[in-house]
């Protein structure tokens, strides 16, 4: 590998590292930032389903990648998440905070299938499995290093202390990609418009299956991410630093995750590992209320729970690249429109599922989301059967 695309790659993997911290640090401090705002759990939660929502308009920014390059659809992504994280530092209200969080979502989902399209076009499909798994250590880095550091900052200064610092090192990833990144070609005078891409892949039936199963993927673990939090606070009386530090063990199961994606994705074959990934961690969802009894086996439950999906996610990744190559930009940030999608709904249906299961008795709160998050899995499978009718392991 040219040392011009390692450092690349080591540079998209740190700011993934931010970008993936302001999406993530919502959900351990909920409860924090909740009461920082005045809101309670429900409103947070349709703030949720509503920045979800909005990232399902990724595909229509993200595409500007195939249209006028690679490098302006990262540019723009970290324009806008810098934009949203800058107003909340400059006017730290609700409003400001969902319209920060749908603004930093859309650029997260501009930002990433464009730095896939770009590594996609440089990378053979039989090693991308690896190159792709190391710049998603973003992803665990996040929690393993953004989200403690978010949580010292919100304990100490309180609620908005994170999103000044979020804006200065968005700034300063747009500055390092700016001079990292080689300028992108003039656009073809042939290049399909961003409608024509679109309907390239909503009328590719693998790319339908794909997009199927990554929205029931994600689906699968919102019901789970959106209120462990919650979970854990009310189980264990765990407060914001240690939710911070629960937060990281979860982190270094994500590392866990992509580092066993980057060492077996590409040996057992992309489908394959998807679908290993999907049956582990139907079972550490199904073991996780049980585990959950005391804190210890809540820990290594939710350890288990997200270095399998992780695995599953992450193998995903390259195999919907090689879907449709002549518009990988624009099928990448419609795959992550999909999983945003996942999200949306799993945000809406994870608080009635967490009460019901506080009304049951015997201390099984998560029962009912571990069982929708099994029903979730087992739709991916199914789509990821009909996807490898088309696409080679």
């Amino acid at each position: 590998m040219r040392r011009p695309l390692r450092l690349q790659i080591l540079a998209f993997t740190a700011t993934r590292t931010v970008l993936n911290t302001m999406h993530r640090m919502v959900y351990p401090f909920l409860p924090a930032l909740g009461r920082g705002l005045g809101v309670d759990l429900a409103a947070l939660s349709l703030a949720l389903t509503l920045r979800s929502l909005a990232g399902a308009g990724g595909p229509f920014l993200a595409s500007v990648a195939d249209s006028r390059g690679r490098k302006t659809g990262m540019l723009l992504g970290l324009s806008l998440f810098t934009l949203g994280v800058g107003l909340v530092a400059l006017w730290p209200s609700y409003p400001a905070f969902l319209v920060a969080m749908i603004l930093a979502m859309l650029g997260k989902y501009t930002f990433d299938p464009s730095m896939q399209a770009y590594l996609g076009d440089r990378i053979t499909y039989q090693r991308r499995g690896l190159v792709l798994a190391v710049t998603e250590l973003g992803w665990s880095l996040s929690f393993i290093v953004g989200v403690p550091v978010m949580g010292l900052l919100i304990a100490r200064r309180g609620w908005t202390a994170p999103f000044p610092l979020l804006a200065l090192m968005g700034l300063f990833a747009l500055a390092l990609l700016s001079w990292l990144v080689p300028r992108d070609p003039s656009p073809a005078e042939d290049r399909l418009s961003l409608w024509e891409n679109l309907r390239k892949v909503l009328t590719y039936p693998p790319a339908l299956a794909g997009l199927a199963m990554g929205l029931s993927l994600s689906t699968a673990n919102e019901v789970i991410n959106l209120v462990f939090g919650v979970w854990m606070e009310n189980s264990f009386g765990l407060k914001v630093a240690a939710l911070g530090a629960a937060s990281a063990v979860i982190g270094f199961s994500e590392l866990g995750g992509e580092s066993l994606a980057a060492g077996l994705t590409d040996r057992l074959g992309k489908t394959r590992a998807v679908g290993s990934g999907l049956l582990l961690n139907s079972l550490a969802a199904l073991a996780l209320p049980f585990l959950g009894r005391e804190l210890a086996g809540a820990v290594v439950g939710l350890f288990l729970f997200y270095i399998t999906f992780e695995f599953a996610l992450v193998s995903c990744i390259p195999l919907m690249t090689e879907v449709m190559p002549s518009a990988r930009a624009t099928l990448m940030s419609t795959n992550v429109a999909g999983l945003s999608l996942g999200r949306a709904l799993g945000a809406l249906i994870a608080s009635p599922l967490y009460f019901l299961g506080v009304r049951l008795q015997g201390g099984i709160d998560l029962l009912p989301s571990a069982l929708t998050a099994v029903v979730f899995n087992l739709l991916a499978l199914v789509a990821l059967h009909y996807l490898h009718k088309s696409v080679k392991s």
